[in-house]
């Protein structure tokens, strides 16, 4: 992450300057077992200074493809591995000072896998229906933009509406 402060030029000859926070490219999993459920992880954010109720995501490292960043996050995070990932959309998360961006994937046929969260992260997995997520997300108990995102995107396409 990099903060760097700008100066532009306005439409019409004005001078201003803008603050921009540069952050790598971030992936967002659904994991979506049989049956319409959801797994869902529950952490602390200090930011936030709340425990939140989120889908998972995390960061893309250098040379590494966005697939291959989810699944590793989904088996970092859930210990599953996804038989299929499919790209449902991505989004920026704040494009007035900031360039990151999310890549929205569900994840279905899923595998156990041995989980390896990173030492610094403490969460527990929630496992939902996703009708149950989405009251959550409509009684604003799930707040964090990528996870009612996500979560959105994904009923939709279990119910056959297309995003494009």
């Amino acid at each position: 992450m990099n903060l760097r402060v700008d100066t532009v030029e306005l439409p019409g000859g004005r001078i201003a300057t803008r603050e921009v926070v540069e952050h790598g490219d971030v992936v967002a999993i659904v994991p979506l077992l049989e049956g319409d459920d959801v797994l869902l992880v529950r952490q602390y954010r200090l930011p936030a200074e709340k425990v939140l109720l989120e889908v998972p995501a995390g960061g893309v490292d250098g040379g590494e493809s966005v697939e291959a960043a989810a699944q590793r996050e989904l088996g970092e995070e859930c210990g599953q591995r996804a038989g299929r990932l499919e790209r449902l959309g991505g989004f920026y998360v704040s494009p007035g000072f900031c360039n990151e961006f999310v890549h929205v994937f569900l994840a279905t046929q899923l595998e156990p896998v041995e989980s390896h969260p990173d030492p610094d992260e403490q969460l527990a997995v929630v496992r939902l229906p996703l009708p149950e997520a989405l009251r959550l997300v409509s009684g604003g108990e799930i707040r964090d933009g990528k996870s009612i995102i996500g979560l959105t995107w994904a009923w939709a396409k279990v119910r056959g509406f297309t995003i494009e």
